[in-house]
């Protein structure tokens, strides 16, 4: 007998449930594109979108794509091919980075820091200081690694640069953290950010942003040839309505974008949305906790103070993870993610990992759904937990 007929609950990291507001905001006619709703409401939606990011002084370029269109975009406008980036790798999204920086011509320096682990200021500014002729145009990290789920420290980094008085751009990818973890791109230092529609911010995937201050800018100015398509310069300093996507348009994301920042920015609140996140993963985790303790199950991440907010990695026994998955997606109607980079798919390895996202528009009720059909997929499939584990995230929402 399967019980997941009704709604089904995508929970995995991105892309994230969207409201029903954003969706009936998005269900219209296409609009005119030349004057009314559309082109008024850009101006607030600009602001708001850099309110998001903690960018009260700096710039923000929508793009129609994704967030690895916006990897490509946020190098066009500070790289030149040739020139070098030293990339900080803590997972499957950093790696990625560097690879689309090799292929645009980049000369990468990487160092990783594996799947279980943060970034080390101290590595990072020694590499930092051995680059005594300052080749290095920028420092490359991701703040949340939508695989390992690490969450990295991002004013750490910046004060790892400054304490060797490196010139590069700092550029921190926020496409899994925007909108779900504490994250202040000016009072941290970042000179580039990037982030996409279709995680904390609610709407379909498609749009991408590049946020970047004025030093990012000035980096641009220097450059002899940009891609019109990824050139930031019209978008986010446009003479005319179209300059802000190079042409038409991706009308009914921006409805929808326009609602979720509502909720986000005007409504709920950017603290209230950080603390919400916050307070659902430790329910995720108190729950991880219990069943760890009578069965081989646990965070991928051990230090609870490096755990993304957004999204959980647990490790299992291999083939549990995906024997789990399946059960919870046929008999509950829940998908949850897939092991990303931390086991090859041939590797046995990678059927004892799972991904729970908790990203965007989740509550409560939500969360203690899901882990309940993961008790009852554990249960059915005989996989060894430990109890009490509904219990504990039970008492982590009585005290929010």
């Amino acid at each position: 007998m399967s019980l997941h007929n009704g709604r089904p609950y995508l929970a995995i990291p991105g892309p994230s449930v969207m409201p029903d507001r954003v969706l009936q905001a998005m269900h219209q006619p296409s609009p005119n594109i030349y004057y009314g709703e559309l082109v008024d409401m850009m101006g607030d939606l600009v602001k708001d979108l850099r309110t998001v990011a903690c960018l009260p002084d700096g710039h923000v370029a929508i793009y129609i794509t994704n967030g690895h269109g916006t990897w490509e975009a946020a190098l066009a406008n500070t790289v030149a091919p040739g020139e070098r980036v030293l990339v900080l790798a803590t997972g499957t999204f950093g790696e990625w980075w560097a690879n689309t920086a090799r292929a645009m011509g980049i000369n990468v320096d990487l160092l990783n820091f594996g799947l279980q682990d943060t970034i080390d200021p101290d590595r990072v500014a020694d590499h930092l200081r051995a680059d005594t002729g300052h080749e290095i145009k920028a420092v490359l990290m991701v703040h949340v690694d939508t695989a390992t789920s690490i969450r990295n420290d991002v004013p750490a980094i910046r004060a790892a640069i400054d304490a060797v008085n490196h010139p590069a751009l700092f550029m921190v990818d926020c496409v899994a953290s925007m909108g779900c973890d504490r994250f202040e791109m000016q009072n941290w230092g970042a000179d580039v950010a990037i982030a996409a529609s279709q995680k904390g911010l609610m709407t379909p995937a498609g749009m991408g942003f590049v946020y970047f201050n004025d030093k990012a800018h000035e980096a641009r100015k220097g450059l002899n040839l940009v891609s019109p398509n990824w050139d930031w310069t019209p978008r986010a300093f446009p003479e005319n309505f179209y300059r802000y996507f190079g042409g038409t348009p991706p009308t009914h994301h921006l409805f929808g974008l326009r609602e979720a920042l509502n909720m986000i920015v005007h409504e709920e609140g950017l603290e209230s949305v950080w603390a919400r996140h916050a307070k659902l993963a430790e329910t995720i985790w108190a729950a991880v906790d219990a069943w760890g303790a009578g069965g081989e199950i646990a965070c991928n991440i051990a230090p609870r103070h490096l755990r993304s907010h957004a999204v959980t990695t647990i490790r299992m026994q291999s083939p549990n993870a995906t024997a789990l998955r399946d059960w919870v997606s046929d008999k509950a109607g829940i998908t949850l993610g897939i092991s990303m980079g931390l086991a090859d798919p041939g590797d046995p390895a990678w059927h004892g990992i799972f991904r729970i996202g908790h990203m965007g528009h989740v509550n409560a009720h939500m969360i203690m759904g899901v882990l309940g059909c993961i008790q009852a997929g554990m249960s059915a499939l005989k996989i060894p937990y430990g109890e009490g584990a509904l219990d504990a995230a039970a008492a982590v929402i009585a005290q929010a």
